[in-house]
């Protein structure tokens, strides 16, 4: 992996940051934050995944992959967040730093796979809810059910897949909305459909997926996306997981190329399966 030549990525994008929107008797409002980060509004409580505010995803923030763009919405500007949904303990998506500040601004209640309470409290959290695939949350104040992933989890080399990893689906006022975490393509993503009932919202990943020798087990591609959004039936999908941080080789605007041209082979529309700006939201309901 070493060896594979790298498209260079820009070593800073300006976007503009934003205020989240009001809920106006929506039944969820979600904003993209950045990378797997979303701003979830409810009128049961306000959701984080996968929060990520730090510089860089790896050890003590000094290691690993700079990030490029800020969050698009600053963190002093987030409402009152109840519920933080983490997926898995890799560093781009648990980050203690975060988990910290939020623990000292909001406290709280993080709901995460198996394996993750520990790390998790040693950020300053004070609630964690485990779950094992399929379960669901007893101390969230909307269902919550914790879904498959193909994934991996470590913090070192000495920790590889102690800890569990996943997705999850959550209810907010009749709207059910998936979020995929961090995951290669997979047949769980019918069962999903099939177990859970109809999606109205899928967040999906599609960046971070080259060289595919290598990535293929872990990450998908933008057209498996595709093909995860055709096996949950999902009414709608936003992208994930593209544009923060460098992983991969892939060049920063290629899974947004390769999106567009996996739906349109697909012909499903662009308004099906699409990308939000950086601090745009959508709303259900």
């Amino acid at each position: 992996m070493l060896l594979e030549p790298r498209t260079p990525w820009p070593a800073h994008v300006d976007d503009p940051t934003r205020r989240p929107p009001g809920l106006d008797g929506a039944a969820a409002v979600v904003t993209f934050i950045g990378h797997s980060t979303f701003l979830i509004q409810t009128a049961a409580a306000n959701i984080l995944t996968d929060p990520m505010y730090s510089r860089r995803a790896g050890p003590l923030n000094v290691l690993g992959p700079r990030r490029v763009r800020q969050p698009a919405v600053p963190f002093d500007d987030l409402p009152s967040i109840s519920i933080v949904l983490l997926s898995h303990n890799h560093y781009d998506h648990c980050d203690l730093r975060t988990l910290g500040m939020l623990a000292e601004r909001f406290d709280p209640v993080v709901v995460t796979p198996l394996g993750n309470r520990a790390l998790v409290r040693s950020s300053g959290i004070r609630r964690v809810e485990q779950l094992d695939w399929w379960q669901e949350a007893t101390t969230s104040a909307l269902p919550i059910a914790l879904t498959p992933a193909q994934h991996f989890s470590a913090r070192s080399p000495l920790d590889r897949n102690r800890a569990l990893w996943g997705g999850f689906m959550l209810v907010a006022g009749g709207r059910r909305i998936f979020f995929a975490g961090d995951t290669a393509y997979a047949r769980f993503f019918r069962d999903v459909r099939q177990r859970l009932g109809p999606i109205d919202l899928a967040l999906l990943p599609i960046g971070a997926y080259e060289p595919r020798w290598f990535m293929q087990a872990v990450h998908m591609n933008p057209a498996e996306a595709v093909q995860a959004h055709l096996d949950l039936e999902a009414s709608e999908s936003v992208a994930m997981h593209f544009g923060t941080f460098q992983m991969t080789t892939e060049g920063i605007d290629e899974p947004l190329r390769a999106l567009e041209d996996a739906c349109r082979a697909k012909s499903i529309p662009p308004s099906r399966f699409r990308t939000l700006d950086f601090g745009e939201s959508v709303r259900l309901g």
